[in-house]
């Protein structure tokens, strides 16, 4: 599965894109290690990044997880990734997303296509109810994509996630498919 932008194309990542997301991942150690929880020395391998690709298409086909490699269009290089996860069914009909973008192509709008691919997705393909973000407070260039994608500032998760040795608080957003819907100029 493909999904097309303007600029960008997301798509589930395979075994052979394992060196891409390695080296994207050892570019922006530092940048992402703001972001994330801490991450072992054996995460920076090729042989983690074939697992983690292989888990993540196996959620998949569990309905579980969609985790899709962003890729630019005009050189189909490897530039982040973002993922749908933690699909609820049943009376929930929904997820969490979560992304992230190398250093070098933040600013450009990237991220703003990929989420509304990805919301797409979920609604139009998945048939969910709710998809939820949750972004830390001083993170303002993520809620700004968000909130272009039609998200919806909630509340705060008091010391949410561990990021770090560190709980950090997290602002929930959230778009509803109704809310989805009402968008007239969604990709």
């Amino acid at each position: 599965m493909k999904l097309e932008g303007n600029n960008i194309y997301i798509r589930f990542l395979e075994e052979s894109d394992a060196e891409a997301v390695l080296d994207l991942q050892l570019r922006n150690k530092e940048f992402f290690q703001k972001y994330v929880s801490t991450r072992n020395s054996e995460f920076y391998t090729l042989e983690v990044q074939r697992q983690l690709i292989e888990s993540n298409n196996e959620q998949s086909k569990r309905d579980e997880k969609y985790s899709f490699g962003i890729f630019e269009k005009n050189n189909d290089a490897l530039i982040g990734n973002i993922a749908l996860s933690e699909v609820f069914r049943g009376p929930l009909q929904s997820c969490y997303i979560g992304y992230y973008l190398d250093l070098e192509c933040n600013g450009k709008g990237y991220m703003t296509e990929a989420v509304m691919h990805t919301v797409k997705f979920g609604f139009e393909e998945l048939k969910l109810h709710r998809i939820e973000a949750g972004v830390m407070p001083h993170n303002l260039r993520s809620m700004r994509v968000l909130e272009k994608a039609g998200f919806v500032k909630e509340g705060i998760a008091r010391k949410n996630v561990n990021i770090n040795g560190k709980w950090e608080d997290h602002q929930v957003l959230a778009i509803l498919d109704e809310d989805y819907k009402n968008i007239k100029e969604f990709i």
